[in-house]
């Protein structure tokens, strides 16, 4: 196994292209050729002793979630511990790979995951409605526009050919899509004009097929060109619709939980505790024992997910950090607010990452760092 096979796999399970656009997502350490060697070990902070345990556990590969490179690097030496690692890494031969929002904002990734701690649900099934809090929204390369043309009905079938041949008409793996519905066309031809049907002066109606076919934005010109070529009146008449991307419900940034019966903000506060594993954690509501039924969710710190709550109707909002004023804010707008710490809501997904990458590359060992530790301790 190597490690581009792992990235293949990563990549299937939370793809890039669900990244945030400010995001680090993919390699930033090594070649995708090398070998996986003993393997490949998880962590949620790449730092020194997460490296020193890689070396000594001999993997080819380290999975970090939260990325390790994210400013630019004016050096690479042994100055600063961000250098360290990294220079380590290319010393070793071990690659670095990182997922982050990727992985948040994919069905069953890490927001799912804490979604269903919160709903009292196990083994992946969350008890209650669950949708993202901002929908992640995606157009196809091949459907980014749609050309609309109207033609004679016996000419409708080599136009959509000569268009197929530009490019248009690409669905997935299907090509030569098209619509096409009939209809009468009516035109005046000037005096000048050479009309293909009917004469200058005289206004004629004509049988048509409205045809219509996607088309990329980079094959558009030549499949505009394509259709004046082969399209036999002197003024074709067409319409090119710019198409918006597609939202996906259950894919995107943060998650609006519904439960299926209302929770007190103190249970649901204990049934975090015990999803993430922690003794204690921060809460801010004006009753503890208020019932609620909706709840906004986004691991790490999802102060920014706080307005899109709100506007969904959520009545308590459960992330890992936020700044004093941030909640401040939020009550304000009458959300309640659970802090669970930032890594501590993110942590506990990483054996199940595991299992699934294990399950993926038959035979290769996928294990997480037990030197990768929640910086933050309460005494």
């Amino acid at each position: 196994m190597r490690v581009q096979d792992a990235i293949q796999a990563m990549e299937v399970i939370a793809p890039p292209s669900y990244a945030e656009s400010w995001d680090k997502v993919g390699l930033h350490v090594g070649r995708r050729d090398a070998s996986l060697r003993s393997g490949v070990l998880l962590a949620i902070d790449l730092n020194e002793r997460v490296m020193f345990e890689a070396e000594e556990a001999g993997v080819g590969l380290i999975i970090a979630y939260h990325p390790p490179i994210w400013e630019p690097l004016a050096s690479v030496t042994d100055r600063t511990a961000k250098e360290r690692v990294i220079l380590r890494a290319i010393e070793r031969g071990i690659a670095i790979y990182s997922p982050h929002t990727s992985l948040d904002a994919v069905e069953g990734g890490m927001t799912d995951w804490l979604c269903e701690g919160l709903s009292g649900g196990s083994n992946g099934k969350i008890l209650g409605d669950c949708r993202a809090l901002r929908s992640h929204e995606r157009i196809e390369a091949t459907q980014q526009v749609k050309i609309v043309t109207f033609v004679p009905v016996a000419e409708a079938d080599k136009i959509r050919s000569a268009l197929a041949t530009a490019g248009a008409g690409i669905i997935g793996d299907y090509t030569v899509c098209s619509f096409s519905l009939e209809g009468t066309g009516t035109f005046l031809a000037g005096a000048t004009a050479t009309p293909a049907a009917g004469k200058p002066g005289r206004l004629e109606s004509v049988r048509e097929v409205r045809l219509e076919m996607v088309c990329s934005k980079a094959a558009l010109a030549l499949a505009l060109q394509t259709l004046e070529q082969f399209h036999p009146y002197e003024q074709p008449a067409l319409d090119v619709y710019e198409l918006i991307p597609k939202p996906s419900r259950r894919v995107g940034a943060g998650r609006r939980l519904t439960l299926d019966h209302p929770v007190t903000i103190a249970d649901l506060a204990s049934r975090l505790k015990k999803h993430i594993a922690r003794e204690k954690i921060r809460v801010a509501c004006a009753d503890l024992n208020k019932a609620v039924n909706v709840i906004g969710v986004c691991p790490g710190a999802g102060a920014e997910l706080v307005a899109a709550a709100v506007k969904d109707g959520c009545e308590l909002f459960v992330t890992g950090e936020m700044k004093h004023h941030e909640v401040i804010v939020a009550l304000d707008a009458g959300l309640g607010i659970i802090l669970g710490e930032h890594t501590s809501t993110e942590r506990g997904y990483l054996p199940r990452l595991a299992g699934r990458l294990e399950r993926a590359l038959p035979g290769v060992r996928v294990h997480c760092a037990v030197s990768d530790v929640d910086p933050v301790r309460v005494v």
